[in-house]
């Protein structure tokens, strides 16, 4: 049986430490938790709305819709890394900050 493109490394008969696997996933997601935090602590300077949500929260959902793009990126091209991905990191950023500080609101 062939796998799609992408998940032929599932059937490599070469097996991962619990360690490797752990530091690889630390590393995929290291751009979404840096892109997510200077997104929310660069946000609160230009003055906190209010109703905004703290500076951690906003970090946590910028993180999350970054990790769920570079994700998105990884499905899509088969490779981690791409500049495509990244810049769907940023975007989903960017749109997530503006909502979780309720950009909307003027």
């Amino acid at each position: 049986m062939r796998l799609p493109r992408g998940f032929a490394a599932l059937a490599s008969p070469h097996s991962m430490s619990l360690l490797d696997l752990l530091n690889h996933l630390l590393n995929f997601l290291a751009p979404a938790l840096a892109v997510g935090l200077v997104c929310a602590l660069g946000g609160g300077g230009f003055g906190r709305k209010a109703g905004a949500l703290a500076w951690w929260i906003q970090a946590a959902v910028n993180a999350g819709a970054g990790a769920l793009a570079l994700l998105g990126g990884l499905i899509f091209s088969g490779r981690d890394g791409t500049m495509g991905a990244y810049a769907a990191l940023v975007f989903a950023c960017g749109i997530s900050q503006w909502l979780v500080s309720r950009g909307w609101r003027g």
